[in-house]
């Protein structure tokens, strides 16, 4: 298990850290994120969420850290700083630029960063976009997740066409050294649909993959798989 505190973050760091990215934008990686939070709170851990940065249209309600402190019961401010908050649909850096602000550092995202100051079990890191997305003017998510160092990471990406290219890709940029192993959590997912049941297929059965479906009890198992084995080092 990594070292409890983390010089580049604020507070103590959780006994498990996960990372959550995605293929791209609008695939749910939010969604996933408050599913995740919630099957950990039910089973009775201690658990807490941050987005180091996040972008949005103007009057957009609820906002992604909004979403996320719902799950948890924190506030959004802890959730996503306000300096780190741009109400500008792009890039993190890019919409901060646009705004005028000063544009983050990776750095500057981590030191954003404020686990709350009793133990907690699993937090939870969301990036915003896909994995070669800025998250800073120094940065994309396999920056941000090198300089974070999770124990683990999700992958959420669609169950439809386009989805083995799409995680394909991703899971290669996220085979990054030092980088954990990584989950891939198939969104939206229609056990229904022959094309969504065999991308999950070739996904495990020709490319390896650890691949869940978004459904119950996929979610379940993954939040379970996790949490409890980091308690168990």
């Amino acid at each position: 298990m990594r070292p409890a505190g983390d010089r580049r973050t604020r507070g103590t760091r959780p006994a498990a850290l996960v990372l959550v990215a995605g293929t791209g934008t609008e695939v749910g990686k939010t969604w996933i994120s408050a599913r995740l939070v919630e099957q950990w709170r039910r089973s009775g851990l201690a658990a807490a969420a941050r987005k180091p940065a996040q972008s949005y249209e103007v009057g957009e309600k609820p906002t992604d850290a909004e979403v996320l402190a719902a799950a948890t019961g924190e506030d959004p401010l802890v959730v996503c700083p306000p300096a780190h908050s741009y109400p500008v649909a792009l890039a993190p850096p890019m919409a901060a630029s646009v705004l005028g602000l000063p544009v983050p550092s990776i750095a500057d995202l981590l030191g954003g960063l404020a686990w709350p100051d009793g133990p907690v079990d699993v937090g939870l890191v969301e990036t915003a976009g896909g994995v070669r997305s800025p998250q800073a003017d120094d940065g994309d998510v396999i920056d941000l997740a090198s300089a974070l160092g999770p124990d683990h990471i999700v992958l959420v990406a669609d169950a439809g066409l386009g989805t083995i290219n799409a995680v394909r890709l991703s899971t290669a940029a996220l085979a990054a050294p030092g980088l954990p192993s990584t989950t891939v959590v198939l969104n939206r997912f229609d056990q229904s649909s022959e094309l969504h049941r065999r991308n999950l297929e070739w996904l495990r059965d020709v490319d390896g993959l650890c691949v869940v479906a978004a459904a119950s009890p996929g979610i379940e198992s993954v939040a379970r798989s996790l949490s409890l084995a980091q308690r168990r080092q």
